[in-house]
């Protein structure tokens, strides 16, 4: 069985320190993934492999795209070398039908409907253009008119997840659900 090579376009992100990797071959069939480590890429050999190419920080995985988010002093044309040829050995033999197991993700049929909610606005307008760049966001909890959110991929280092689209969330959740929500990144 011969396999071909695989396209990539290596993109920038509005992270600085962190690159689109778009493949022509899907990375993961369902969802998303981000590992922060190599110990939380243990049952991923392709996220693993990642983590061995000198300054990658983190991981993030979603249908065609990996995304790198590297160390600040790292040398960009370096890490981009190496991680297309992980991916050009790895992605052959990578199954993009598994999944990351993450034990504070819970089925949204079991979210609280204020939640539920939230989620569908997030899904809306905020997901597709932070997925764009290269991250996401994840709801770790709602309470006391507080949600606390963790930043994916690109968009876990990104200097504006902080400010501008920090603040970007709120102002879209306070027009469309709470004009009291706050959003506090974790």
């Amino acid at each position: 069985m011969t396999t071909s090579e695989v396209l990539i376009r290596i993109q920038p992100t509005p992270n600085p320190n962190a690159w689109k990797f778009v493949l022509d071959r899907p990375v993961l069939a369902d969802g998303k993934a981000t590992y922060a480590n190599s110990s939380e890429a243990a049952h991923n050999p392709l996220a693993r492999s990642l983590f061995e190419v000198n300054g990658v920080r983190q991981v993030h995985f979603f249908q065609n795209v990996i995304t790198i988010t590297h160390n600040f002093d790292a040398d960009v044309e370096e890490v981009q070398k190496a991680v297309c040829s992980v991916i050009q050995t790895r992605l052959p033999v990578h199954n993009p039908q598994q999944t990351k197991t993450d034990e504070k993700k819970m089925a949204r049929e079991n979210l609280s409907p204020e939640v539920r909610q939230i989620e569908e606005i997030l899904d809306r307008t905020v997901r597709p253009g932070l997925q764009g760049d290269g991250g996401d966001l994840t709801i770790l909890k709602y309470e006391d008119n507080k949600l606390y959110v963790f930043y994916e991929g690109a968009c876990g280092t990104c200097p504006s997840a902080t400010s501008g689209t920090l603040m970007a969330i709120e102002g879209i959740l306070r027009d469309e659900f709470d004009p009291a929500i706050e959003v506090l990144p974790v």
